[in-house]
């Protein structure tokens, strides 16, 4: 008997075990994370992944590639990933990942953990709780240099919710206040921040709370 969809997800399961019918030896799951990558000829882009299982991954991107070309990836709660460009489509590309079994091991563990977690939802998977914060400003230091005003929306350790009409790049590093950030997404009131370093949990809530 086939395994049902939610039998599939279970950590026990190893993904890469699965033979689907449509020519792929792994089967993809859907996960929306952001990114970066690095063409053949050592320029990078932003990237969003559409897709990813531990023999290959699709993404969009602004920019076209060739068949064949070497893309390295850094993907968020992934890290990097590499391979070769293998199909084109209208706003991105696929790749044949290259990976060790060690690799293929890590990331089978990574995808099935995310792929749960995106059904528990955003707010059940987040490393930190997060605090809201009432009417506290700060600044967001931009990547050209220019300071800006802003509104803390709500903060953690790993990251916070940041009132602008800024728009840095997605992948850019900004400095909200002294912490170094990279901006990860953005909202309806502004952009949502990674911090680089985690602050210390105290001197946070101090300056926060």
């Amino acid at each position: 008997m086939s395994p049902s969809p939610a039998t599939s997800l279970r950590p026990s399961i190893r993904l890469d075990a699965r033979i689907v019918p449509d020519r792929r030896r792994h089967k993809r799951y859907s996960l929306a994370l952001l990114g970066r990558f690095m063409r053949a000829n050592k320029q990078e882009f932003p990237c969003r992944l559409n897709d990813i299982s531990v023999g290959g991954a699709s993404f969009m991107a602004p920019v076209e590639v060739e068949i064949g070309e070497r893309i390295i990836a850094y993907l968020d709660e992934i890290g990097g990933i590499e391979g070769e460009v293998v199909r084109i489509f209208d706003g991105g590309f696929a790749i044949r990942l290259k990976v060790s079994q060690h690799k293929r091991e890590k990331l089978a563990a990574q995808i099935t953990w995310l792929v749960n977690k995106a059904e528990l939802g955003g707010a059940a998977g987040r490393r930190h709780q997060r605090l809201s914060v009432v009417n506290k400003t700060s600044t967001l230091r931009l990547p050209d240099g220019n300071s800006v005003d802003c509104r803390v929306l709500d903060v953690s350790l790993s990251g916070a919710s940041i009132g602008t009409d800024a728009r840095p790049p997605i992948g850019d590093i900004v400095m909200f206040g002294k912490l170094r950030c990279k901006v990860m997404r953005y909202h309806d009131r502004g952009i949502g921040v990674q911090f680089l370093d985690i602050p210390d949990p105290e001197a946070l809530r101090r300056y926060f709370g």
